[in-house]
């Protein structure tokens, strides 16, 4: 049995449609069972992944699990409960070692407790998602302009279906334990470059904005905590991580090229698409 959490989330939901066909039995922590919305097949278990103790049920029978970051414990209760291989989530600024960065800081912890746990683990530090370009949204319902924060970085993103494809070949391939993963997209661009292909492929003249970075902090805090904000502009102003390195993780671990953010962009194209006739 391999146990996905967050198995309705971007990368979680990937995760499951890749591991549903396969020949072990999926299960899904959800906090409503009854309205998951699940592959033929996999089981959707309660589970409340702040709570470690509420999981009992859910790693019972568990062999190998996919685990998101920023849930202490849980590692822990898993191994205890006989779990034999994590996947454990996380990201490239674990590698900086700054706790004093707020994202930083729970992307090692999570490392730190995975390792520490007593089972197995591979350690999956993925670059920028593709689907953080739904963030745009909004804008798009409300006409053809874009402001972006940070708008001279560039980011080799990834589609969280070649992210998945990596975290299921690490559930099959023993010589991926006690491997740390670093997969990309295959080409490296700026907010700009990817509105432009985001437009050519919904037949829309899309103009990109940059916004300076104290417009852009101001535009986060409306919803961001200003850690979080703090954390964002160590990134991509102060330069903490590089997330424009293209590299071949995903054709070294699955035997095939990751997807572009256009293949991304046409896959997703129906939301935007939608975006545009709600004005």
């Amino acid at each position: 049995m391999i146990l996905v959490t967050g198995a309705t989330g971007n990368v979680g939901a990937e995760l499951v449609r890749a591991l549903a066909d396969g020949a072990e039995p999926v299960r899904a922590v959800v906090r409503d069972p009854a309205k998951a919305a699940l592959p033929a097949g996999v089981e959707a278990v309660a589970g409340d992944m702040t709570a470690p103790d509420t999981l009992t049920a859910a790693l019972t029978g568990v062999r190998a699990l996919f685990l998101l970051p920023g849930y202490p414990g849980v590692a822990q209760a898993a191994a205890k409960a006989g779990v034999e291989h994590i996947v454990q989530l996380s990201g490239v600024s674990a590698a900086t070692g700054d706790t004093g960065n707020a994202v930083t800081r729970y992307m090692m912890a999570s490392e730190q407790e995975v390792t520490d746990c007593g089972a197995a683990w591979t350690i999956v530090r993925p670059c920028a998602f593709d689907s953080n370009a739904l963030r745009w949204l909004p804008q798009l319902r409300a006409g053809d302009t874009v402001r972006v924060p940070f708008p001279t970085v560039r980011t080799a993103s990834l589609d969280a279906f070649d992210l998945a494809a990596v975290a299921a070949h690490a559930f099959a391939d023993p010589a991926l334990r006690g491997e740390i993963l670093w997969p990309t997209g295959p080409e490296s661009l700026l907010p700009a470059e990817q509105i432009a292909i985001l437009g050519d492929v919904l037949g829309r003249d899309l103009e990109c904005v940059g916004l300076s970075d104290e417009d852009a902090r101001a535009d986060m805090l409306k919803s961001t905590p200003v850690e979080y904000v703090d954390a964002f502009f160590d990134f991509y102003v102060a330069g903490a991580i590089d997330e424009s390195i293209v590299r071949s993780t995903v054709e070294q671990v699955t035997g095939r090229a990751p997807r572009t953010f256009r293949q991304w962009a046409t896959i997703h194209a129906g939301a935007f698409r939608q975006a545009g006739t709600d004005t």
